[in-house]
C-alpha cells in the first residue's frame, strides 16, 4: 500500500504543477514564429547577391556577342553557349530564393491562430497590419518569381536564336523588345517587394515594442 500511496502522491503533486504552469502570452509566440521566420529567410540576401553576379557576368557576354559581326558565328555561338550556362545557374539561384521565401512565409503563417488569444486590442490591431503587410509581399514576391522566370525563358531563347545563321534582324528586334518588356515588369515587381518589406520591418518593430519587447535595430 505504501507503494502505492508513493505513486499516488507524486501524481497529484504533478497535476498541481501542471496546473500552475501558464502558458506564455501570445505575443511571446507570435515573436518566437516571426524571428524564426527571420532565420530562414536569412539565406536569400545571400542569393541575391549570387545572382547579381550572375546577371552581370551574362550581360558581359552578352555585349561581347553584339560587338561581333555575322563573319564570327562560330565564336558568337561559343559565347551564346557561355550565357545559357549562366541561364541556368540563374535559374537554380531563382529557385533557391523561392525555396528560402516560401519557407519563412510558412513559419510566419503560424502566428495566425495565436493572433485570436491576444488580450490587448491594441496589439491585435497591430498584428492583424503585421499579417496582411506580410501576405502582400508574400503576393510581390511571387509575382517577381513568376515573371523573373518568363525572363529567362525568354533569354534562353534569345540566345538560341544568335547562334542561328539565318536569323533575321527583324526578328531578332521583336524578340529583344519582348525581353526588355519582361525586364520592366520585374523592375515593378521588384519595386513592390522592396516597399512591402519596409513596411512590415516597419510594423514588426511597432508591434515590438507595444508588447514590450526591447530590441536592437540596425541603423
Amino acid at each position: 500500500m505504501k507503494k502505492f500511496k508513493g505513486i499516488l502522491v507524486l501524481s497529484f503533486t504533478m497535476l498541481i504543477i501542471a496546473a500552475c504552469q501558464q502558458e506564455p502570452p501570445a505575443e511571446e509566440e507570435m515573436y518566437k514564429h516571426l524571428e524564426e521566420a527571420v532565420e530562414l529567410e536569412s539565406p536569400f540576401e545571400e542569393h541575391k547577391q549570387e545572382m547579381i553576379t550572375l546577371e552581370e557576368q551574362e550581360k558581359e557576354i552578352y555585349n561581347q556577342i553584339v560587338e561581333l559581326g555575322s563573319s564570327d558565328m562560330e565564336q558568337i555561338q561559343s559565347l551564346a553557349d557561355q550565357a545559357l550556362e549562366v541561364i541556368e545557374e540563374r535559374r537554380e539561384v531563382l529557385n533557391k530564393e523561392k525555396e528560402s521565401i516560401d519557407s519563412a512565409f510558412q513559419e510566419f503563417q503560424k502566428v495566425e491562430p495565436i493572433m485570436e488569444d491576444m488580450e490587448k486590442q491594441e496589439l491585435l490591431d497591430k498584428a492583424n497590419e503585421l499579417y496582411s503587410v506580410m501576405e502582400s509581399r508574400y503576393s510581390a514576391f511571387e509575382n517577381l518569381y513568376n515573371t523573373y522566370n518568363d525572363a529567362l525563358n525568354l533569354d534562353e531563347d534569345l540566345y538560341n536564336l544568335l547562334k542561328d545563321e539565318e536569323l533575321e534582324q527583324e526578328q531578332l528586334e521583336t524578340h529583344i523588345e519582348s525581353v526588355n518588356q519582361k525586364y520592366d515588369e520585374i523592375f515593378t515587381f521588384v519595386e513592390e517587394f522592396n516597399a512591402k518589406t519596409e513596411q512590415y520591418n516597419s510594423l514588426k518593430k511597432e508591434f515590438y515594442e507595444l508588447a514590450g519587447f526591447e530590441m536592437e535595430y540596425a541603423s
